[in-house]
């Protein structure tokens, strides 16, 4: 896995003329997991959208070294697609690893279109894809919603791995994540 990093330096968040957050620090080196707490609308979202990228912060400076995988409730699988086909799109510009739909116990329904797939199946296989991109910095938004007990335990063992193999993990729930060395960042402890 490539060297990676990802740290956040005095980093402010405003929504409309609400400041969610300022005077926000962290420092992930390789290895190390982050679980974002805090109520709905608290910022934790925002917070993950701010440390990849796809939105700017209010104040502050993120810096990644590293590719950086996100994982939100948008799955980013074609609904009209068989789920196979859906991953194979995925495949070719990711490079996912064959096994990953096996992996995530999605294997037998590659021929289901995404449209028919469960809440939990469709959470799966977006960790099919996130597995496949192999990227070392992993930003998860709420990613156990829908699963039930076995799937949320693959998952945590799956984050959990992904960090013993030197990778990052940010997590943002609601959640308690059972992932050995998981520390908790509380979102509201820098409201303004």
């Amino acid at each position: 896995m490539e060297a990676c990093r990802l740290a956040a330096r005095d980093l402010a968040c405003r929504r409309g003329d609400m400041l969610l957050f300022r005077a926000l620090d962290l420092d992930l080196s390789p290895g190390e997991a982050l679980r974002l707490t805090g109520p709905n609308g608290c910022g934790k979202s925002s917070l993950i959208r701010i440390l990849s990228g796809l939105m700017r912060p209010f104040g502050g400076k993120v810096e990644r070294a590293g590719m950086v995988a996100l994982l939100d409730e948008r799955p980013a699988l074609d609904e009209q697609a068989p789920l196979g086909k859906a991953i194979a799109f995925w495949a070719r510009m990711d490079g996912i690893a064959a096994d990953a739909l096996g992996q995530m116990g999605l294997g037998e329904l590659t021929d289901v279109p995404v449209r028919y797939l469960s809440t939990g199946q469709r959470k799966r296989a977006a960790f099919a894809r996130l597995i496949g991109q192999q990227a070392p910095i992993w930003l998860l938004d709420e990613p156990l919603n829908g699963l039930d007990s076995d799937a949320t335990s693959s998952v945590e063992a799956l984050v959990e791995g992904h960090c013993q193999s030197g990778g990052i993990a940010v997590i943002a729930s609601h959640q308690s994540f059972a992932a050995q060395g998981v520390r908790s960042l509380h979102i509201p402890d820098f409201s303004a």
